[in-house]
């Protein structure tokens, strides 16, 4: 009601977000989850790639996973297997939940889920909101990600405020809907990017190996 005044006695210009309507100085439209998104997505994003150039590492490897739901040999192994085979199926009512708690305060840039239409259909993802704080009670949504029919990686930043990279002990993945209305959902990988802050060695810095013999160890598989 307030900003609906405001907006009366100022004539303040109107933005449009996701159908929504905002004054310029409303919080709805300053908020992280209405900031415009610079998600990736296409055939050239791979976490793979960002990890083996020492800019990033993967640290979902030191949290523990959770879900809100599963159905029996589609759960928590599956989503983090490595494999664009296998996926996570929930089975359950809406929002499915990916609950990701870390044992200490942890710093992230990114998240990385791997979906396919084509393959999954009416279970791919069509809005995921991303959630961060202490525990389960203190959560608070960062991000709000639309998809529509995605095929492949699709890198997530987070940040806290504008450039400032989130800080957390927990992190929840939501989905909230699916493509065509449907009720489950699949999910084929996810995988979480912390920045190495300097520590990174990238061997090709170091110019390109000629023998088979070095060639063989240019990576950590």
């Amino acid at each position: 009601r307030l900003c609906q005044q405001n907006r009366a006695q100022t004539k303040q210009p109107l933005f449009s977000n996701n159908g929504q309507t905002f004054a310029a100085n409303d919080c709805a439209f300053r908020s992280p989850v209405h900031r415009k998104m610079s998600v990736k997505m296409g055939a050239n994003v791979c976490p793979i790639t960002e990890e083996r150039s020492g800019t990033v590492r993967e640290v979902g490897g030191q949290a523990v996973w959770s879900l809100s739901s599963c159905k029996p040999g589609f759960g928590v192994d599956q989503l983090r297997d490595n494999s664009m085979e296998t996926y996570w199926q929930s089975d359950g009512q809406l929002p499915h939940l990916v609950n990701i708690q870390f044992h200490r305060k942890t710093t992230v840039s990114q998240i990385y889920i791997y979906s396919d239409y084509k393959l999954d259909e009416s279970y791919t993802p069509s809005r995921i909101s991303i959630r961060c704080g202490t525990h389960f009670n203190d959560l608070q949504e960062v991000e709000v990600v639309d998809l529509c029919e995605p095929s492949g990686w699709v890198c997530i930043p987070i940040k806290e405020y504008e450039e400032m990279l989130m800080c957390t002990f927990m992190i929840q993945i939501a989905v909230i809907s699916n493509h065509q209305n449907g009720r489950d959902t699949h999910m084929r990988q996810i995988r979480i990017h912390s920045p190495t802050e300097g520590s990174q060695y990238p061997l090709e810095h170091h110019g390109k190996f000629s023998t088979i013999e070095f060639s063989q160890f240019r990576t950590i598989r």
